[in-house]
């Protein structure tokens, strides 16, 4: 049985997708020999911020990259970002339902905070570790284990739900199973190369998985 759900932020319950993408295109905007493009950052998506950093410009000194990056995401944060459909009503139906929630994500702690509550999710979350929390972001299995243990939750009846390989390898790591999204921008054949427990098209398909099916979500959307 299902008692504890954790969930990636970016890509998985809020559409930061396009906020990420223009962050980089400003970025690194005349930084590189060869322009940095959509089609280079959407499969690198899901990485720890620095590590992506390093990757694209071929430098290890990289602070004054994440700086340009970080000024650009927060200032254009509330205009590109926001949730992905009937996230947050299904949210609430785990959250009667008694399921424990928590958010486990490569992003920094000021912009996931400004993420969660810019979207009005924020409160449903019981435990929230960011990249700031640990020593060894995802596919590392130190997040999941951190989240449960802040939870007061056993990994057996838990659940890691994510849009990238990070996810679903750091469920593995933590003897969790996972769920992939298919709304991934990388794609559901990306995913199934990973082996995800599930793989789900809407959100609400995680009602049944998690024994919350006989609860009802209302939304006009």
């Amino acid at each position: 049985m299902i008692h504890t759900i954790l969930f990636d932020l970016d890509g998985t319950i809020v559409d930061t997708n396009e906020l990420i993408i223009q962050s980089f295109l400003h970025t690194f905007e005349g930084v590189t020999k060869e322009p940095v493009t959509r089609d280079h950052i959407i499969p690198n998506m899901g990485r720890p911020l620095v590590e992506q950093m390093r990757f694209f410009s071929g430098r290890d000194a990289v602070d004054d990259l994440v700086q340009k990056y970080r000024k650009y995401n927060i200032e254009n944060h509330d205009r590109l970002v926001k949730e992905f459909p009937h996230v947050k009503e299904t949210l609430g139906v785990l959250h009667k339902a008694g399921i424990k929630l928590g958010v486990v994500t490569s992003k920094v702690g000021v912009t996931t905070e400004m993420g969660l509550k810019l979207t009005g999710m924020y409160d449903y979350f019981s435990a929230i570790v960011t990249v700031d929390d640990v020593e060894r972001p995802k596919p590392d299995p130190e997040g999941i284990r951190k989240a449960l243990r802040a939870l007061g939750s056993d990994p057996a009846g838990a659940l890691m739900v994510g849009d990238s390989h990070y996810d679903i390898e750091a469920a593995h790591n933590a003897g969790i199973p996972s769920v992939g999204v298919a709304w991934s921008m990388k794609g559901v054949e990306y995913l199934r190369n990973y082996r995800p427990t599930y793989i789900i098209d809407d959100i609400r398909e995680l009602l049944p998985i998690a024994g919350a099916e006989g609860n009802s979500i209302e939304t006009n959307r």
